[in-house]
């Protein structure tokens, strides 16, 4: 019980995975009252695309189904706008690819720590492990998380806590530090262990992560995008059609969304009204996007190449209505090019 003699309360950051699965669990055995936060970036979107896709279930919303194995309440909070400035402008850079880590660690917790003292909860909890990524979950990196989200020691991590310094909560006995846990390193088998102790029989694999920004072939798109912007900027809407079909750049001024099934054909077909575009009508195939300031000769050039993805790859002629924004029209018909005119540089 805290001075005010109400029950200790704690917010745990929920990302889906098993690390924060048990960092709740072992503070909620404890008796604490915990409710789950979650973050939508707009860059963990892995259910909605695979939903998208043809033969494709729709995976399940980790986070939520973690809150519900747990018996808590899960808020989740919508920082698309205010995340923008931590991808474009990480105080401490990138990772491998344009993962931001340690940046959007201290602002999650900063947003957590922003909720605790409008909620008025008690302290924040994080799945963290010493030693498990090597950007933003290290000795010399876990001050710099509290400092600049300003958590300070009301950020606990139960299942490294006992290789750091006692938090607030453990000083004050809100919660039992022989309870807590001394995991490090990238190795997985001690919270696997204790996902068996706790009879937690199902979790995400490997670590719940879906975070487009670590993923090569995403971030090589977002690159690519900035670059022909001339400018670091994003909207949900960019966010999500990197994630959908072929991306081709033939030329630098415009690129090629082709989608790969009807599903991304019956999704891409919901931007027709912002993009050119190409509408396969000789044969079966699918809808391409045209992003970019695109010429008349552009159009007919994308039609070749467009004509490679559908059934009349083979055929003499392929014909297409390219619709311009506006909804004007035109018919067109082309020679598809051959394989070996396709150059590789153009996929991104």
């Amino acid at each position: 019980m805290n001075t005010a003699n109400k029950p200790i309360r704690a917010v745990a950051l929920l990302s889906g995975g098993l690390d924060s699965m048990l960092a709740a669990r072992i503070v909620k055995d404890q008796g604490i009252y915990v409710e789950g936060l979650n973050f939508f970036t707009g860059f963990c979107v892995e259910g909605h695309t695979n939903s998208i896709r043809n033969h494709r279930p729709a995976k399940r919303n980790n986070a939520l189904w973690v809150a519900e194995q747990l018996d808590i309440r899960l808020n989740i909070i919508d920082v698309i706008e205010e995340y923008k400035d931590v991808v474009i402008n990480p105080k401490h850079g990138y990772g491998a690819n344009l993962n931001p880590c340690l940046d959007c660690k201290s602002f999650m917790v900063g947003k957590a720590r922003q909720w605790m003292e409008a909620n008025s909860f008690d302290f924040i909890v994080t799945g963290e492990v010493l030693g498990q990524r090597p950007m933003s979950q290290r000795r010399d990196t876990f001050p710099i998380v509290q400092r600049e989200s300003g958590a300070n020691d009301l950020l606990l991590r139960p299942l490294c806590a006992k290789l750091l310094h006692p938090t607030l909560p453990e000083r004050k006995a809100w919660v039992d530090r022989k309870q807590l846990h001394d995991f490090s390193g990238r190795g997985r088998r001690p919270q696997i262990e204790l996902a068996k102790t706790l009879n937690i029989k199902d979790y995400a694999q490997p670590a719940g992560g879906c975070c487009f920004l670590t993923d090569p072939n995403y971030t090589a798109k977002l690159k690519d995008m900035w670059s022909a912007r001339r400018e670091k900027s994003y909207d949900l809407d960019d966010v999500m059609l990197l994630k959908v079909g072929r991306h081709l750049r033939p030329a630098q001024h415009y690129k090629m969304i082709i989608a790969r099934d009807s599903g991304e054909t019956n999704y891409l077909q919901g931007y027709r009204h912002r993009y050119d575009h190409l509408v396969m009508i000789s044969h079966r195939g699918p809808i391409t996007l045209l992003d970019g300031d695109v010429t008349s000769d552009d159009v007919f050039f994308a039609a070749r190449i467009a004509a490679r993805f559908g059934q009349g790859r083979k055929a003499p002629r392929v014909t297409f209505i390219s619709v311009k924004p506006d909804g004007t029209e035109r018919r067109i018909s082309v020679a598809p090019l051959s394989p070996s005119e396709i150059m590789d540089s153009w996929y991104l």
